[in-house]
């Protein structure tokens, strides 16, 4: 029983939070409570006040209009602010801010120095600029903007840029971007900011009263009141205000929770493949900098598909982004077919992008996601939903689906437009093992049965064997290597290459002659070289390529070795080995059950299989071509 209390008291509640919390709410609501109490013992003479219904209404249409006027220009500055960058943006962004660091009082004189009777802009509206409604609603604008723009600006910040570069290629201006894409993703954001602009409208005092003392709005009114003739007469003015703001919040709860109904079942078109096309070769020669970072990569496709691969930081998205014109070139061209792209807006080129996180609309449901692209034929996007299984998850918002059928959502809103080009980046990275595999099959299949050219950026050495037909390998936004996937993958140009295959065998040693190399102690055959005796070199060789026997006949191109690690792989085993000299290698062979740790074993290493570089002479050389064969 102890122990149950004490894990009882280890809750929430044993932290000050509540408490601290409860203290603040207590605070804000005992005075409305102490003004309710008092409300319901007041007489009918301290609920009688003339002249309550015109102020209340003056304040209701005064709010609403500004709140109009706010959002009209607010909203567009919201998401400028957001997009703008550099040391003017935060200048302004600090500009519009000022209101709220101001006594509301000294907002309204500053308003009489521009708009004020005496004022040029006054004399010309002949004073009508104040002691009018104009004069209220003028106020009201300038003390309650900056929270519809603070949370605008906000909201647009919080969108993910990839869904507006994912709307370019797929045909979507910056206007219709803008309404189709920013203002629905951060309309939550906006209406949050819409209602503070309101309420603050609504409650507005001191500039008003400054700017436009007539007509009386509800809370000058009040003033006036408390003024002439004490707190008794304030009641009613005091009631008014609460019972408005309450039923604003009211409203603004119920128009921003979603209502669940259950959607009609959607007739989906008859579905259509996509007409056929001739294929396009891709070419280009890129150069383009972001910040520090400089990318120089060129290309000429022989095949439809390409892949680039190369680690994090290599460049690999932003060539990609260059493809589909979302980033600017500081030099270069891109070709597709016979079609120069450069000039290109990424609208206009004919491309589809899928990016890392699949970037699906939050706010639209599949059919309409997959739909998206102007000019989507709906037939052809009826096709892509039933090739790539998506069928009955037409009505589903992106976070009903899991992470593999967002891929596909994405994959298929891509080709619903029939691209001539599809870029992919990393599209199936995080999901799970299963899926992945399902996902880079079905991709393979879309190739084999479509004329698309492709694009692929990985990290993964094997979704580049199984996805293209030729390889880039990209590091520190230079192309280390590019041919045909055959090639590349048997003939990697140097360590760093090597590397970006997942070749793990990667040593370093000394040439003891024409044929012989050195490492770790151990003499290995090598073949004809190319380099000199004495001189340093590096080099590989597949796991798969290591022949390892218990114990077959001693030849020079042998190696006694003890077996210090088994990774059993099903029809594999992978095995950790040390030559007897201390050189360690990885060895994947077929998996009969017989490895065992600390086993002795005979390691050949076939001299035809054996890669060798020679180390540049010089730190920062660039690596050397292929110096022996593979």
């Amino acid at each position: 029983m102890g122990l149950t209390r004490r894990r009882a008291g280890t809750g929430v509640f044993a932290t000050p939070l509540p408490w601290l919390a409860a203290l603040l709410v207590a605070y804000l609501l005992v005075p409305i409570g102490a003004f309710l109490v008092r409300l319901a013992g007041a007489s009918s003479e301290q609920l009688t006040v003339p002249g309550i219904v015109d102020a209340l209404g003056v304040s209701l249409v005064s709010a609403s209009i500004a709140t109009v006027a706010i959002a009209v220009a607010g909203i567009p500055l919201g998401y400028l602010l957001a997009r703008a960058h550099g040391r003017a943006a935060e200048l302004l962004g600090v500009a519009v801010q000022l209101p709220l660091a101001l006594p509301p009082l000294i907002s309204g004189l500053l308003l009489v120095y521009v708009i004020g009777p005496y004022t040029s802009l006054g004399q010309l509206f002949d004073g009508q600029l104040t002691d009018d409604l104009t004069g209220v609603v003028l106020a009201q604008i300038f003390v309650a903007a900056p929270f519809l723009i603070i949370a605008a600006r906000s909201a647009f910040a919080a969108l993910d840029p990839e869904l507006a570069d994912v709307a370019a290629t797929l045909g979507h201006g910056p206007w219709s971007r803008f309404a189709r894409v920013a203002l629905p993703g951060a309309w939550a954001g906006i209406r949050a900011g819409l209602l503070l602009a309101w309420l603050r409208a609504f409650g507005e005092f001191g500039a008003t009263v400054v700017l436009a003392y007539h007509p009386y709005s509800l809370p000058v009114f009040t003033y006036v009141e408390f003024g002439s003739s004490g707190v008794d007469t304030t009641m009613v003015p005091v009631a008014a205000a609460l019972l408005a703001a309450v039923l604003v919040l009211a409203l603004s709860g119920g128009a921003g929770r979603r209502h669940r109904r259950r959607a009609a079942r959607m007739t989906l078109p008859a579905p259509q493949p996509p007409s056929a096309r001739p294929p396009a070769h891709l070419g280009f020669d890129v150069d383009a900098r972001l910040g520090a970072f400089q990318l120089r990569v060129g290309h000429t496709a022989q095949g439809r598909h390409l892949a680039v691969l190369g680690p994090s930081g290599a460049g690999k998205s932003l060539l990609l982004k260059l493809l589909a014109g979302l980033a600017p070139l500081d030099g270069g061209s891109v070709r597709l077919g016979g079609l120069d792209l450069t000039g290109l807006d990424p609208e206009s080129r004919d491309v589809g992008y899928v990016p890392q996180d699949s970037c699906l609309l939050p706010h639209l449901p599949v059919w309409r996601q997959v739909t998206f692209g102007v000019g989507t034929d709906p037939a052809v996007a009826a096709h892509w939903l039933t090739r790539l299984q998506l069928d009955g998850l037409e009505d589903r918002l992106p976070h009903q689906l899991s992470g593999g059928q967002r891929r596909r959502v994405a994959l298929a809103r891509a080709l619903a437009r029939q691209p001539r080009l599809l870029l992919l980046d990393e599209p199936f990275t995080g999901l799970d093992t299963p899926v992945r595999d399902e996902l880079r099959r079905e991709l393979r299949r879309v190739q084999r049965d479509t004329a698309v050219t492709t694009v692929l950026v990985t990290h993964d050495p094997e979704e580049a064997a199984l996805l293209a037909d030729e390889v880039l390998l990209v590091a520190d936004g230079a192309l280390l290597q590019g041919g045909g996937q055959p090639e590349v993958f048997s003939r990697p140009a140097g360590p760093a290459a090597a590397r970006l295959l997942g070749i793990r065998n990667l040593h370093t040693g000394r040439m003891r002659d024409s044929d012989t190399l050195e490492a770790a102690g151990s003499l290995i055959a090598a073949g004809p070289v190319g380099a000199p005796a004495g001189s340093e070199v590096a080099w590989c060789i597949r796991p798969e390529h290591v022949e390892l026997d218990p114990a077959p006949p001693h030849t020079g191109e042998e190696h006694s070795a003890t077996i210090v690690d088994v990774v059993h792989m099903g029809a594999v085993a992978e095995l950790l080995v040390v030559l007897d000299g201390g050189c360690e290698l990885t060895v994947v062979t077929a998996d009969d059950g017989t490895a065992t740790v600390g086993a002795r074993c005979r390691v050949r290493l076939p001299p035809e299989r054996l890669i060798v570089w020679p180390v540049p002479a010089r730190p920062g050389n660039p690596e050397p071509a292929v110096a022996a064969r593979a």
